[in-house]
């Protein structure tokens, strides 16, 4: 049997995936390995003329085929696609877009000058969790009209300015698949490992025999507690067992018993399967409420209580019996499954002296060296650790996952490891959003004024700590909203059970709390009788004024002009549904928070060293305007590096929408170092070989802080969204507002805020990962991802402030406050249809889950 590939025949080996073939035999790496399934598209192919779902279809059925992958495309569709995916900004973390760039190609060779609503329905089995599809149907557009000769391929731009839309500087091995993520790395000597996990929620191992396993003849090593020097590690807490050892009992599903290293990958279920495991299975603790009960098994020695938080400003309870009108209601919110296109892999190698060498695709290099330095008991200057292309993230790859797997399998065989998720791993067995019980009693006078509040949060922070200690602080520190009354008494708890981990999540914590107090925002508006825009115009926080948690709003403050920027569409649609949201920028609450950057001179180019991570949010893009804006370079001289802990500062994690403000700003101390120099010496050249370096830190206060009006962080961002649903309940509009400062790159920022939307309409509307017993029971095509034929019309405004802040020229960051609203408008825009509270996400009683 034979098959063309990219116009060359090769014979086909045997039975396999055409996937596998395409990838491990070719070196096809553009053939992204993302579901297993056939549900995400990543794999996409074209044969003979159609698309093929790489992943699900054995090679041996292709006999006499022709099969086009992405380095098949001709010269004029490469510089086509590239151009118009650049320039409609089509790219974010990019590992799906080679499939849609196949899509894209299937389409155009079949329907030269497609419709929009063609392109809907042609890439209609891909799924993109970052753009939200717009962007990328426009691509697809605009790749027609350059291979019609209708449109010229515009020059790169030789000037950047703030708020340009300047392309991605990754956008062309991103869609062409060039660009290299975790999984495409192949090392001379490779191995592969992969662990035994645990069969219970909770159980205690009660023997775990390796003999069989580590005497199949493809076995090198079968790895377990007693072979790591520090078996305990966490990002925050040290409480995440690398192993658990015989005797021990298991915390969750996720938990790893052993470590099986093989020669080849395909053997690696076979040797795992021969691990002999003795278990005395004990009933799991599945909720919050069994963890709090009197007698309930200790998930953690310490207690089944991660953290408690308080937030307690002015006397609530009495300014609630004062109050013309209150409500109480009880919220839920449940898991959501990050859902990023690229499953976890990571590959290491031994690294000079007892040290190891990882790439990896998580959301800080140094948090890894960290957490990997710990786990071996070496210094952290013997862990050198890289980051490939990310392949989207919103939190989920903070937590060690395959990362300490790979060093230490490497660390004890002296070879190249690669470990990897299969998409069921991924789902099973990495952290998820945190669900959460939120109590809310919500006042206000007989002006609609708010008086105080009145919050109880609970939070099932899973197995392990994770960050569930800062996304309750988060809900916590948000839950009064953006309104000025200062009446304030918000307490929640973080609890331990034997269910998925929780950890970050893009909105971090603040999804939770703001569905709770919007939703009981139009409630009060409802029973006080006044317009819910009305309402919130009166409340709203403005410059000058003190928030909830204390803290006086900033000039920079923009959420009245939020809602005046939505004024028009609110009064034409007397059903739209209503929400508004703040998010933090920066770690904040007194952690200590730094962004960092070098600038080096070589060989004539500037190249930008910095470790913030890019799981697709355009950190590259950020700093390179940053650095245009203060030194007047062309960008075709600006290299950025990718992060790594021998080359790049620690910037600390891509996480709490800190990087364009924190990062930004370090970029810019930089550039100013820079730009005096080359002010002084004349030229680039002159200056070859020099650094220069920025930092910044800003100062905040602990949670709980004694003073009058402690700064919790940094600076915050502001939004509101409109819902406009259709006759028969679907949502047909969607009309954002945002005050994200100043704007850094218009399209980026668009195509964020658009990405989040449909995000935030999963998670109120359609997604749902089940739990039953502690045990996972979601596949990936059962998730109800939001796929492009669903996917309402958006329009995205944005606004600022009256003021600027004095950092990062006033910019702010909007990759989380992007979904924070979109489920409690939907929550509104129901209610205002049919009179109904609906109280729990997903929402129940709608088109999408009657």
């Amino acid at each position: 049997m034979s098959i063309t590939v990219n116009g060359q025949a090769h014979d086909i080996p045997g039975a396999m995936t055409l996937m596998r073939y395409l990838r491990e035999d070719l070196a096809l790496t553009s053939v992204k390995h993302g579901c297993d399934d056939g549900s995400c598209g990543s794999c996409l192919v074209v044969v003979d003329g159609k698309t093929v779902k790489a992943c699900t279809r054995d090679v041996t059925t292709f006999d006499g085929r022709h099969v086009t992958t992405a380095e098949g495309l001709t010269e004029r569709e490469r510089a086509a696609i590239v151009s118009a995916y650049e320039q409609e900004g089509a790219v974010q973390c990019g590992f799906c877009i080679p499939g849609f760039v196949m899509a894209t190609k299937a389409l155009l060779d079949k329907s030269p000058e497609p419709g929009r609503d063609e392109v809907t329905k042609a890439i209609r089995s891909n799924v993109c969790r970052c753009t939200g599809y717009r962007m990328i149907e426009d691509a697809v557009l605009r790749s027609g009209r350059i291979l019609r000769g209708e449109e010229e391929i515009p020059p790169p731009p030789e000037h950047i300015r703030m708020s340009d839309r300047a392309p991605r500087l990754d956008a062309a091995p991103k869609v062409l698949g060039t660009g290299l993520y975790a999984d495409d790395l192949r090392l001379d000597g490779m191995v592969h490992a992969k662990a035994l996990r645990s069969a219970h929620p909770r159980a205690v191992v009660e023997r775990i025999d390796v003999s069989r396993a580590a005497a199949h003849p493809d076995c090198l090593a079968v790895l377990t507690a007693r072979d790591v020097p520090e078996n305990t590690i966490g990002h925050l807490v040290n409480d995440w067992d690398v192993f658990i050892a015989a005797g021990d009992t298991t915390r969750y599903v996720g938990d790893a018993l052993a470590l099986v290293v093989c020669e080849h990958e395909e053997t690696l279920d076979e040797v795992i399967g021969l691990i002999d495991v003795v278990y005395t299975v004990l009933e799991p603790v599945t909720s919050p409420a069994q963890a709090l009960a009197p007698g309930a098994p200790l998930i953690h020695p310490g207690g089944n209580v991660l953290t408690h938080e308080q937030v307690k400003r002015g006397d609530a309870d009495a300014a609630l019996a004062a109050s013309a009108f209150v409500v109480t209601n009880t919220f839920h919110t449940p898991w959501q499954e990050h859902a990023f296109l690229e499953p976890e892999c990571a590959v290491a190698q031994p690294w000079g002296e007892g040290g190891v060498e990882v790439f990896t695709g998580g959301q800080s290099v140094y948090d890894e060296r960290r957490e990997i330095s710990r786990m071996l008991r070496v210094p952290a200057e013997r862990v050198h650790s890289h980051s490939m292309l990310v392949g989207g993230g919103f939190g989920g790859k903070e937590d060690m996952s395959v990362q300490h797997h790979a060093a230490l399998a490497a660390w004890h065989t002296g070879r190249p490891v690669k470990v990897k998720f299969s998409r069921q791993a991924s789902l099973d067995y990495h952290v998820k959003r945190h669900p959460m019980d939120l109590e809310v009693t919500l006042g206000c006078d007989e002006t609609g004024h708010l008086t105080a509040a009145k919050v109880r949060i609970v939070a099932d922070t899973g197995a392990y700590a994770s960050l569930g200690g800062p996304v309750l602080q988060r809900a916590v520190t948000h839950a009064g909203g953006p309104y000025n009354y200062q009446n304030f008494d918000c307490e929640g708890l973080a609890v331990y059970t034997n269910n998925p981990v929780s950890g970050a999540f893009r909105g971090f914590g603040v999804a939770q709390s703001d569905f709770a107090l919007e939703s009981s925002v139009n409630l009060l508006a409802a029973k006080a009788g006044i317009d819910p825009w009305e309402f919130r115009y009166r409340n709203a926080i403005r410059p000058g004024q003190e928030m909830p948690n204390g803290q006086i709003a900033d000039e920079a403050t923009g959420l009245v002009e939020c809602l005046e920027a939505l004024k028009p569409d609110w009064d034409a649609d007397p059903a739209a549904g209503l929400a508004v949201a703040f998010k933090n920028s920066g770690l904040g609450m007194g952690v200590p928070d730094t962004g960092r950057c070098v600038l080096s001179v070589e060989q004539g180019m500037v190249h930008v060293r910095t470790s913030a991570a890019c799981m697709g949010q355009g950190v590259a893009q950020m700093v390179q305007h940053m650095l245009c804006v203060t030194v007047d370079i062309p960008p075709e001289r600006i290299v950025i590096e990718a992060p790594d802990t021998e080359r790049t500062p620690d910037a600390g994690t891509s996480t709490a929408s800190r990087q364009t403000v924190l990062t930004g700003e370090a970029v810019r101390r930089a550039a100013v170092g820079l730009k005096e120099a080359l002010d002084a010496a004349g030229s680039l050249a002159a200056l070859e070989g020099r650094e220069f370096a920025g930092e910044f830190s800003p100062p905040t206060d602990p949670i709980g802080s004694s003073k009058a009006n402690p700064v919790s962080h940094v600076t915050y961002g502001y939004g509101a969204q409109l819902v406009h649903l259709a006759e028969d309940g679907r949502v047909r509009k969607v009309v954002a507002a945002y005050d994200a400062g100043t704007v850094v790159n218009q399209q980026a920022l668009t195509g964020q805020i658009e990405g989040g939307i449909v995000m935030g309409l999963g998670y109120g509307l359609t997604e749902e990962f089940v739990v039953e017993e502690s045990r996972p029971r979601t596949k990936f095509g059962k998730l109800g991802l939001v796929r492009s034929t669903q996917v309402p019309e958006m329009e995205v405004r944005t606004v600022q402030g009256p003021g600027v802040l004095p950092y990062a020229y006033g910019a702010k960051g909007v990759g989380e406050i992007c979904l924070i609203p979109t489920a409690p408008a939907c929550a509104h825009a129901y209610f205002r249809r049919d009179g109904r509270a609906r109280l729990r996400l997903p929402l129940e009683g709608t088109f999408y889950r009657p």
